[in-house]
């Protein structure tokens, strides 16, 4: 199997360019970065609490809204992803339902928007 070199520099003739994704770590990141280890670092190994994530934590952001008011309507985005852990909760559901449905050979329908 060949081997692969990456050999090119990533470059920009500005110093201060970021890709678009690029997010510079501030303060408040830093202090929730052992939250978001502890919550990343939550193995799923029973199905009693597989479930209990499964039913606490939401397929689908709950905030988001379509509200009619007077013939127009208006949409309240999902603010779901305000909220600084939402990627690792997300990860603990996604990996209770892994366990459910490969380790104890569950449905997991009920589970899924």
């Amino acid at each position: 199997m060949e081997t692969i070199n990456h050999t090119h520099e990533h470059t920009h003739p500005h110093p201060n360019y970021h890709p678009p994704n690029y997010k510079k770590p501030g303060k408040f990141n830093n202090l929730l970065n052992p939250l978001r280890r502890v919550v990343d670092g939550i193995q799923v190994k029973n199905n009693r609490i597989a479930h209990l994530i499964c039913q606490t934590i939401p397929c689908c952001c709950p905030f988001e809204q379509q509200i009619k008011l007077f013939g127009r309507s208006f949409d309240i985005p999902a603010l779901c992803k305000l909220n600084p852990l939402y990627d690792e909760f997300v990860g603990l559901r996604f990996r209770a339902l892994s366990y459910l449905a490969d380790v104890c050979g569950e449905d997991v329908k009920k589970y899924i928007c």
